[in-house]
């Protein structure tokens, strides 16, 4: 995540996710999960960035990359412990889907609403990777956290001065709640995800 206050941002995070902090050189942070990175908080203004696994390192749009390195998370990876990544969705009014798809070998399927899932094949037997949603409600990959006790994780939103902007409610990703630092950054949290990506993972 890039932010104009990275230290705040990554106590704030810390604080509702139960990362343990580690200060980087150049003032940077990463939050961390017993041994598993969770997150990057870095000086800038671009929001939160995804990086995909995959051939050949490279820029994609919308604020994402492929990197040819382990994939610390995803459908292949150990299932998410709370306060770590659980899933990623792209929130756009223009939906690219083809883009996607050949950029990163996906299928995409329709799976509600104005929602397609997107599944990779990569490793095996395909997976649910990623999700779009066509919505005129901000634009970007949107990160989801595990988190144990969505209720009490809202809590502690509100304590550290965050916003809940959607409250915990059900849809087919599972029981989820949107927040947003008082620094700058939102996610979703997802309660209890069976593996990466809630109820996709089945």
């Amino acid at each position: 995540m890039s932010v104009a206050e990275p230290e705040s941002s990554v106590d704030f995070f810390a604080g509702v996710l139960g990362w343990a902090v580690i200060a980087e050189p150049g003032g940077s942070f990463s939050g961390w999960v017993g041994d598993r990175l969770a997150a990057q908080v870095v000086a800038g203004e671009r929001g939160w960035g995804v990086f995909f696994g995959g051939d050949g390192a490279r820029e994609l749009k919308v604020n994402s990359s492929v990197d040819g390195g382990r994939v610390l998370h995803g459908p292949w990876a150990p299932p998410p412990r709370s306060g770590e990544p659980c899933w990623v969705e792209l929130f756009t009014a223009s939906p690219e889907d083809g883009y996607w798809c050949g950029e990163l070998g996906w299928e995409g399927r329709d799976a509600a609403d104005e929602f397609v899932v997107f599944t990779s094949a990569r490793h095996g037997d395909a997976r649910a990777v990623a999700g779009r949603l066509t919505t005129t409600r901000g634009e970007g990959w949107q990160p989801y956290f595990a988190v144990d006790d969505l209720d009490a994780a809202c809590v502690r939103v509100s304590e550290l001065d965050g916003r809940v902007l959607l409250e915990p409610t059900t849809v087919p990703t599972g029981r989820i709640a949107s927040i947003e630092s008082p620094r700058g950054g939102s996610c979703v949290l997802l309660e209890k995800p069976a593996g990466w990506g809630g109820a996709w993972a089945g």
